[in-house]
């Protein structure tokens, strides 16, 4: 009997129509286009600025796209995850807000807060309740309103961020493609350097907290640096060497969208030509969950049946890892 895996059969992205260009950000806070594009690749990002719209609008959006590519109707949606570290609220789950706004009246859903790994968490999640035969449709969706946890006034963190939302739906088949393996790894001494200082249980939102601005994105830039590129190599070699597989044998590495600095180190490290890299954060910023899948909404037009891709990312925590697969 043929081996069941999950593949992607449709795929989806949005962002907002508000640009936040550089020359924007230069008036708000001391900084400068070039020194922003220098340091991080990037040139405008996208901002969710519509009263009472949220993380799940977006995401939304990129799901009915994703469903229309594939021919489905939301009632045949089986199964919802959404990762992202913006939710519309602490509870319930956005996942279930998307599955109400999408009338996908016959599914469950819930959350993943892995940060910028989420998707890859979410997409290895989705997987197993395919495989299992459990599940035929299930959607995986990364999204993040980042404008609503930065601190505009931090020239270190407001120039990154940017809002917007991947989605894919998963489909069984035998036929070889889908999701091949992938490898997930966390660390949490790692969180002193990226975090949020207040909101949780360690120290719930007071108005101290509020004042003392704790519910915005803190980051230490080195120490997330060098483990990025050392979390994402390793975990990429990994994949390659336990299946069997060389650079050369990969369409395309599709790599978290944080700094370009980040992806062209981990693109040489590894071998990999600047021609087999997806890289979109010139324009949409870093948007946290959303990088991945808005990668693959992007390039679907260049991706083939039978591409190897290995999706690779780094989130605050510490979360990593990376996700081979064969494009159907």
């Amino acid at each position: 009997m043929a081996k069941v895996t999950a593949a992607i059969t449709g795929t989806g992205g949005y962002v907002p129509e508000d640009v936040l260009s550089n020359t924007d950000l230069e008036k708000m806070v001391d900084t400068n286009d070039e020194w922003i594009t220098t340091r991080t690749g990037i040139k405008e990002r996208r901002i969710l600025r519509t009263p009472g719209m949220a993380t799940s609008d977006m995401a939304v959006e990129a799901v009915k796209k994703a469903l229309q590519k594939s021919g489905t109707r939301p009632e045949e949606v089986e199964m919802l995850i959404c990762a992202t570290v913006t939710p519309d609220t602490t509870f319930p789950d956005t996942a279930n807000t998307i599955l109400h706004k999408l009338g996908a009246k016959n599914s469950f859903g819930f959350d993943i807060n892995a940060a910028c790994s989420g998707f890859l968490y979410a997409l290895t999640t989705g997987a197993k309740f395919v495989e299992s035969g459990m599940y035929k449709k299930v959607v995986v969706v990364g999204a993040d309103m980042m404008s609503s946890i930065v601190d505009y006034t931090d020239r270190a963190t407001c120039i990154i961020f940017g809002d917007g939302a991947g989605a894919v739906l998963l489909e069984p088949v035998t036929d070889g493609t889908g999701l091949i393996d992938s490898i997930l790894r966390s660390d949490g001494s790692g969180r002193e350097y990226l975090h949020m200082k207040a909101g949780g249980s360690l120290k719930p939102a007071s108005a101290e907290t509020v004042a003392r601005r704790e519910h915005y994105v803190y980051q230490d830039g080195k120490p997330v640096f060098k483990a990025a590129v050392n979390g994402m190599v390793s975990t990429v070699q990994q994949l390659l060497d336990r299946n069997n597989l060389s650079v050369a044998d990969i369409a395309w590495l599709v790599p978290h969208q944080a700094n370009i600095r980040i992806i062209n180190t981990v693109g040489e490290y590894l071998g990999f030509p600047p021609e087999k890299v997806m890289v979109n954060i010139h324009k949409y910023g870093n948007t946290t969950a959303a990088t991945l899948p808005l990668c693959l909404w992007e390039y679907q037009n260049k991706l083939h049946r039978g591409d190897y891709l290995v999706l690779t990312a780094f989130g605050g925590g510490f979360t990593w890892g990376s996700t081979l697969l064969k494009w159907h």
